[in-house]
C-alpha cells in the first residue's frame, strides 16, 4: 500500500507529438532500357514494370519506388494524326485530374516547355488526394504521354511532403529527358 501512495504522486509528462523520419537517397538517374516508343531517364532507386491492370495497353508502366511506397504510373498511347484522337486523350487526362477535386484543396496546372519542343501540362493537387501530382506530355500529331503519382500507404500527405517532393523531382527530370523515338 504504501508503494501504491508513492506511485500516485508522480507527476505525468506527455511526450512531444514524434514524427517519422524519411532519409531521402541521392538523386541518381539511369536511361530506360525497354523497347518503348519513347525514352527516358528515371530514378537509379526506382524499378521498372509493366503494367499489369486488366486495362493495361502495351507500353504501360509503371516506376515503382520499393523504399519510399510510391508508384508513378506511365501509359502512352499512338495519336496517328488523328485531331480528335488527340483531343479526346486530354479531355481524357483532365477528367483524370478533375476526379480529384472531392479531396483536393486546389490544383494547380501549370506548363513545361522541354529540351526536346514538346510542352506537358503538369498538374499539382493538394490535400488528402491520391494522387498529389499528375502530367502528360504530347507531340499533338503521333505520340501521348501521361502520368501519375501515387503511394501505397494511408500516411497523411502531410508527413509524405519530402517524398512527393522528392519524387516530383525525378518526374521533372523524366520529363525533360522524354524523347520520342521516331521523331524526325
Amino acid at each position: 500500500m504504501a508503494a501504491a501512495i508513492v506511485g500516485c504522486g508522480a507527476e505525468y509528462t506527455p511526450k512531444p507529438k514524434g514524427y517519422n523520419r524519411i532519409d531521402l537517397p541521392q538523386a541518381a538517374y539511369q536511361q530506360l532500357q525497354e523497347a518503348h516508343p519513347y525514352t527516358f531517364e528515371y530514378s537509379r532507386h526506382a524499378k521498372i514494370r509493366p503494367d499489369s491492370s486488366m486495362i493495361a495497353q502495351p507500353h504501360w508502366i509503371n516506376i515503382i519506388y520499393p523504399s519510399l511506397g510510391a508508384n508513378v504510373q506511365l501509359t502512352y498511347k499512338a495519336i496517328n494524326n488523328d485531331p480528335k484522337a488527340f483531343d479526346n486523350l486530354v479531355e481524357d487526362a483532365r477528367k483524370l485530374t478533375a476526379k480529384h477535386q472531392v479531396k483536393a484543396y486546389g490544383i494547380e496546372e501549370s506548363e513545361i516547355k522541354t529540351p526536346q519542343g514538346d510542352v506537358a501540362s503538369v498538374f499539382e493537387l493538394t490535400g488528402e488526394v491520391p494522387s498529389q501530382f499528375q502530367f502528360y506530355v504530347t507531340d499533338t500529331t503521333t505520340h501521348f504521354f501521361r502520368g501519375a503519382l501515387y503511394f501505397r500507404t494511408a500516411t497523411q500527405n502531410d508527413s509524405l511532403a519530402p517524398v512527393i517532393e522528392y519524387v516530383k523531382k525525378d518526374i521533372i527530370h523524366l520529363l525533360n529527358t522524354l524523347e520520342f523515338k521516331d521523331r524526325k
